[in-house]
């Protein structure tokens, strides 16, 4: 099944060639990337033995198995589980943050979570998984998947903190400018399941964890043999916390919040003492890492070289406010075909990360969008001067921002598009209303849920120059 639900629109105008390469090197990563395909190439039941890359579980052994699962790839991570395990699961919860007419489960409730911001579901689904964590024996088993998304979409904050203002602590943040590393220490601290503490819930019971994740953290490595349990594994709900009370107070100071933040949020997190402190280990969890935010660039060059283009990869870093990432990707794809420098056209250039957009004002809000479509939209103003370069930026898991739409798309022709149908760039990236800019445009990327989540995935073709004479 097609992960690019409308590419035949996004080839039906524009610098079609290039568009082409640029969707099927993403179609094909997508593929690739899938957390369904890549579970079931690594967990199988024989009888009662449950085999999961080098390792192995008698079930016969254990009591109960339960699934718990989170994220915005949740959808195809639970469903590996419950098609494998089947009546071996005594129940599932999974919390998502869309629901696909394409899903089957047979022994796990799905509740839809909000994302990016969290709501009422996600926290009836976490206060769910609590009473059934909390019920469990020390001979019970619980397998958890966990992708990126999770920290919104399991929302439970602690007590004396409300679902309203842990919603409005995840708004003010993402608006601040703040990283992503930076916005988890907060709102890790303030919650009963993030920042490892659904981990430690399970670890007091005496049950045994294994877990499925896929790190979206920029900086990472490259996966390697995902059937060999990931002794680093760290983060989210399953796993050990990095980030410390310490990091959510600088960056409450660093980014001027305090006066923003709700009260209960800000006087929890001065006064918290060390009891407050997130786990930092686990070593008696077993975690299988599918994948990190770097391969989606290394399989994407990969298959690139396989359609006979040359292909680099420019950063799996990516951060900084998005729609300069944009000018500054036209600026480089001008660079390489007018002087061949870094490298010479035609080729295919690759980044991944997390770019965000700073936006401290609400009421200069006119529409929609997300990160991803502010880059290919402020792309499209400087590409103009590049014949024949395109762009595509998505969030992998298909959605960006507060849009339907995994991302956008857009090439040399797409400014005199704009025009053409009078709609303004630069008002749409002022007021981040790209997703109705670019729907106007017919450049935006629709994909529903992919089954992985390694935030923003990048990618950049750049055609040779063509002289003017054999252009005519």
């Amino acid at each position: 099944m097609r992960k690019i639900k409308n590419y035949h629109q996004l080839t039906g105008h524009g610098d079609v060639e290039s568009r082409k390469i640029v969707l099927d090197i993403t179609e094909k990563t997508l593929q690739r990337l899938d957390a369904y395909e890549r579970i079931k190439s690594i967990t199988r039941l024989e009888g009662d033995l449950l085999h999961i890359g080098t390792k192995t579980w008698d079930l016969s052994r254990k009591g109960n198995v339960y699934l718990i699962g989170a994220g915005k790839a949740c959808n195809a991570m639970a469903m590996a589980i419950d098609e494998i395990l089947g009546g071996r699961l005594k129940k599932g919860i999974a919390i998502v943050k869309v629901a696909e007419d394409t899903d089957v489960f047979h022994h796990t409730d799905i509740y839809v979570g909000g994302h990016p911001l969290p709501n009422e579901e996600g926290y009836r689904a976490c206060k769910k998984i609590l009473e059934l964590v909390d019920g469990a024996k020390p001979d019970d088993l619980f397998i958890v998947v966990i992708s990126g998304g999770s920290s919104a979409l399991m929302s439970c904050p602690v007590d004396g903190i409300s679902l309203q203002d842990e919603i409005d602590t995840t708004d003010i943040m993402l608006k601040s400018g703040a990283g992503i590393y930076e916005i988890n220490a907060v709102r890790r601290h303030i919650s009963q399941m993030n920042g490892g503490m659904l981990a430690k819930r399970i670890q007091k019971t005496g049950a045994e964890l294994i877990g499925f994740g896929i790190s979206d953290a920029v900086g990472n490595p490259p996966t390697t043999d995902i059937g060999v349990p990931y002794a680093a594994y760290a983060s989210t709900p399953m796993g050990p916390d990095k980030t410390t009370l310490e990091d959510a107070r600088r960056v409450i100071r660093d980014y001027d919040v305090a006066g923003r933040l709700p009260a209960s949020v800000v006087d929890y997190l001065m006064k918290a003492g060390p009891d407050k402190e997130t786990p930092k280990e686990f070593p008696e969890n077993t975690y299988y890492l599918l994948n990190t935010l770097p391969d989606s660039c290394i399989y994407a060059k990969e298959i690139a070289q396989e359609m006979g283009l040359q292909a680099f990869i420019l950063t799996s870093f990516l951060e900084g406010e998005s729609k300069d990432a944009g000018t500054v990707m036209a600026s480089i794809a001008r660079e390489v075909q007018a002087y061949g420098n870094p490298v010479k056209a035609p080729c295919v250039l690759l980044c991944a990360g997390e770019t965000t957009t700073q936006i401290p004002d609400n009421r200069v809000i006119t529409g929609h969008g997300g990160p991803s479509q502010e880059l290919t939209l402020s792309f499209a103003i400087p590409a103009s001067k590049t014949k024949g370069v395109c762009m595509l930026s998505i969030d992998s898991e298909g959605t960006d921002g507060t849009t339907p739409a995994a991302g956008g798309i857009t090439d040399s022709t797409s400014l005199g598009t704009a025009v053409q149908k009078q709609v303004s760039p630069y008002e749409a990236l002022r007021g981040h209303a790209c997703y109705e800019a670019l729907e106007q445009m017919e450049d935006v990327v629709y994909t529903g849920n992919t089954g992985t989540n390694l935030c923003d995935f990048n990618v950049l073709y750049i055609p040779a120059s063509i002289p003017e004479f054999m252009a005519q």
